[in-house]
């Protein structure tokens, strides 16, 4: 047999990763155990990280990008050497919430000017059903000067990869692949299958596929916005949401979904894509665009309850000082892209109070450049009037009284603190005098 993928296996061909960010780095290093790969991002920066040994996604470590046989490039045109590539680049929104498609599109005409016959390309980035085909492919064609179906042949595979997550991995994952023909299909089913575990499901479309990735965020952001939205009623009724929940779970198909900030490059944006292209068919969303509305209000609406608690308590809110533990999207993650902590901080500085922000696990020199905050070590922190807990870092959770209490200022009479995710004891707090809200 003489097929790419027995190719593939015997080492006379490479595989190729475009966009090693947290999505493309766990792949690149999961098929380097099985083929050679070849590891591209435009980042020059990123790639010496890399080759260092050093992980700065968090997601697989130091040891296993050292360890791996993936060569890390930045030159486009080592894409040449390969047959097989995968791209797994962002898929960002733009400020009026309709998708950027220009990381997309720049991958696609970089690979381009460098594809091979032969050649198979999957796309990993989560799309709006028909993206590939329509934007995606036509890139391909025009810049190669090849013709899909005849030089090369798609794939889409979307990513199912959660950042930060340490349970569910690449490989104990049901892996989505399509293709746009039978042989393709196969190939890539096959290659996927060296390091998916879990399995492979062969979707009936590359659109089915498209589809069924971006319904998977959009299912869940619908959820959370509700819980959101309960949150709200139930503060107004002076009712604690966490022990509604609490109790709700005890029936065996309440589904088990909690109030919180929806932030990230997945579920906070992949339901604009959707809206999106039922838009261009002139449908206007009224379900996800109505999830999405609430969950984007959710920070300007923890930072005016941290306002409204220290008007009852007595504090100036212009001179008060407030500390907000947490900036990534997520806990344990040192991501910020689309984080909406930033809506709290922004919030604040409404009110003329200028947020004190801690995040162990962030980069602070991104969180400089993307935001203008500065991250603060949590030592530092210690006159605090408020303490909003953003971000269920483990860091955070280790905290016991003895050390929330050094956060504050010790002229402070009540001391508020807003546990966002709730991850700290209502009532322990409480009978210490504490002014405690959440979620």
């Amino acid at each position: 047999m003489n097929t790419l993928f027995d190719r593939l296996m015997r080492g006379d061909e490479k595989l190729s990763l475009i966009g090693l960010g947290y999505v493309g780095l766990p792949i690149a290093v999961g098929f380097s155990r099985k083929l050679n790969v070849v590891g591209f991002d435009v980042s020059a920066n990123k790639i010496d990280l890399y080759r260092k040994g050093i992980d700065p996604t968090g997601e697989v470590g130091d040891a296993a990008v050292a360890s791996s046989g993936v060569d890390f490039t930045d030159n486009p045109e080592r894409l040449r050497e390969c047959r097989f590539h995968i791209v797994a680049v962002p898929t960002p929104i733009k400020s009026d919430h309709t998708p950027d498609l220009g990381p997309l599109e720049s991958a696609s005409r970089i690979l381009a000017q460098n594809l091979v016959q032969g050649s198979i390309v999957v796309y990993e980035s989560t799309v709006y059903p028909g993206l590939t085909e329509e934007v995606c492919l036509p890139i391909l064609e025009s810049v190669s000067g090849m013709t899909c179906g005849v030089d090369f042949k798609i794939g889409y595979s979307p990513e199912r990869i959660n950042p930060g997550d340490k349970v569910h991995r690449l490989e104990n994952i049901v892996k989505i692949v399509s293709a746009m023909d039978e042989d393709s299909l196969d190939c890539v089913a096959r290659i996927y299958s060296l390091v998916v575990t879990a399995g492979v499901y062969k979707a009936e479309s590359i659109r089915v596929a498209e589809a069924a990735k971006v319904i998977e965020n959009s299912q869940r952001d619908i959820n959370i916005a509700f819980m959101n939205e309960l949150s709200i009623i139930f503060h107004k009724l002076g009712i604690d949401t966490q022990a509604v929940l609490k109790a709700a779970r005890t029936k065996w198909n309440f589904l088990n979904f909690s109030p919180g900030l929806v932030g990230g490059h997945c579920i906070g944006v992949d339901p604009y894509y959707l809206t999106h292209k039922a838009e261009q068919t002139g449908y206007h969303s009224q379900v996800i665009l109505a999830g999405r509305r609430i969950n984007d209000d959710m920070g300007r609406y923890v930072a005016e309850n941290a306002v409204k608690s220290m008007i009852r308590a007595g504090i100036a809110v212009c001179s008060a000082k407030v500390a907000v533990l947490g900036l990534a999207f997520k806990e344990n993650c040192p991501d910020i892209r689309n984080t909406r902590v930033v809506d709290i901080l922004d919030e604040l500085r409404e009110y003329g109070i200028d947020p004190v922000v801690c995040d162990p696990v962030a980069d602070a020199q991104e969180a400089w450049k993307e935001y203008s905050v500065k991250l603060h070590p949590i030592q530092d922190i210690c006159d605090a009037d408020a303490v909003i807990v953003a971000v269920a870092h483990d860091e955070f959770k280790r905290m016991d009284e003895h050390h929330i209490r050094k956060l504050y200022s010790e002229r402070a009479q009540k001391k508020i603190i807003l546990d966002v995710k709730g991850i700290f004891s209502r009532d322990e707090l409480e009978s210490k005098s504490y002014v405690y809200w959440r979620l």
